[in-house]
């Protein structure tokens, strides 16, 4: 399985997300987070991930005659390189669009179910806009937004911190008539 087939999925993007910034869970830390998720889902999706060296196991704990494991995500593990992209082909890019945009609208429907829904006071945002870029100005644009997500990913829980979804995606424009140039 390619690793951007690993990554992309749904429940496993969810995992990803709760182990970002240098955060290690148990298997029960992330069932306590992923309640709608069945236990066995949750484990097989865990072994996928780390036979995939996706995650890591940062330590085991002896319980009570058992070992239970610590989950980690090295850092860079969860990123799809260009490389391993270039190969596929239009049907596997539409694939982990799609994957990735249903995973997006799964959260999003998790976050307006909330009782406490306030999209305003929340800061939610989401729009398109189109830009008229060279390829050298969309790569710095995307540079500085990678940049500031870094910076904002080495955050951890803290007080008034609460866990926020960011997403960018940024493609030319296939409705644009000029094309290239």
């Amino acid at each position: 399985m390619k690793k951007a087939e690993v990554i992309l999925h749904p429940i496993r993007m969810r995992i990803i997300q709760l182990l970002t910034s240098g955060r290690k869970m148990t298997a029960q830390q992330l069932q306590d987070e992923l309640r709608d998720v069945p236990q066995a889902t949750l484990y097989r999706h865990l072994k996928k991930l780390l036979e995939s060296g996706v995650l890591v196991v940062a330590e085991e704990i002896p319980v009570r005659g058992t070992v239970e494991k610590v989950y980690a995500l090295p850092e860079g593990n969860a990123h799809v390189k260009a490389e391993e992209l270039a190969g596929a082909g239009p049907e596997e890019h539409v694939a982990y669009f799609t994957q990735f945009a249903s995973h997006l609208i799964g959260e999003f429907g998790r976050y307006a179910n909330r009782p406490d829904l306030d999209p305003e006071k929340d800061g939610v945002s989401y729009r398109t806009q189109t830009l008229y870029l060279t390829d050298e100005e969309n790569m710095r644009l995307l540079r500085a937004i990678r940049e500031l997500l870094a910076e904002a990913a080495k955050n951890g829980p803290g007080e008034g911190r609460q866990s926020r979804l960011f997403a960018v995606i940024d493609f030319p424009n296939a409705a644009d008539a000029h094309g290239r140039g």
